[in-house]
Parts: structure tokens; C-alpha cells; sequence
């Protein structure tokens, strides 16, 4: 199977961050690793937001996916959001939310050991 990162790039509604924190990080994420085809799912925080060419989003989540269909699970989280079938919180700002797929083409490269 081929894997995928499905990132999503958004903001909470103004005064309702922490709202908006605790349903993503405490609900949403487990949410959409249900659904069949996303594997992990993790949250960053924008650091440098005053930088030049910094998106408008503060938030980023980045859900992998392990699928041979991405446009199928993908279809299928959006139909769980639109069918009201996956909660959604009203802290969740809809109005400048940007999403990518991106195709993972090369392996997870990490640190050798100390001393190897």
C-alpha cells in the first residue's frame, strides 16, 4: 500500500481557541484515524506566524494515510463531516481552512543511533 499525508491547515473561530484545541486534539484526530485509510495523526502549532510567506493558518494537522485509494478515504471523511456523522466543533473556523494530499515518495529517514 502507498502512503499519503493529508494536511490540513486551519484556525480556530476568534475567542474560542482552547474550545477549538481540546475538540481537535482530544477528538477530532482519534475521529478521523477511524476512518479506514488514515493510520496517525498529529497537531503543530505555528511558531513564526509574523514571517514572510507564513500561511494564514496557525494550525496544522498532519493525518498519514496508508491506502492504495486516497480520493476514497478521503471521499469517505468527507462524507462522515457533510452527513453530520463526525462531530465537527463550532470552534473550528471553516472560512480560511486549507487541505493538501501529498504522496509520500521516499521512506521515513531518521537519526542513526549514537554510536552505530
Amino acid at each position: 500500500m502507498s502512503q499519503f499525508a493529508y494536511v490540513v491547515l486551519s484556525n480556530p473561530v476568534p475567542g474560542r481557541e482552547d474550545e477549538y484545541n481540546d475538540w481537535y486534539s482530544n477528538r477530532h484526530l482519534a475521529d478521523v484515524t477511524a476512518v479506514p485509510g488514515f493510520i496517525a495523526a498529529q497537531r503543530f502549532r505555528l511558531m513564526d506566524d509574523s514571517a514572510e510567506g507564513a500561511p494564514a493558518q496557525r494550525y496544522m494537522a498532519i493525518y498519514t494515510m496508508e491506502t492504495d485509494d486516497p480520493a476514497a478515504a478521503v471521499e469517505s471523511l468527507r462524507t462522515l463531516v457533510e452527513t453530520g456523522k463526525m462531530a465537527m466543533s463550532e470552534a473550528f473556523s471553516m472560512e480560511d481552512m486549507a487541505i493538501h494530499l501529498y504522496e509520500t515518495i521516499t521512506p521515513l529517514v531518521c537519526k542513526a543511533p549514537e554510536g552505530a
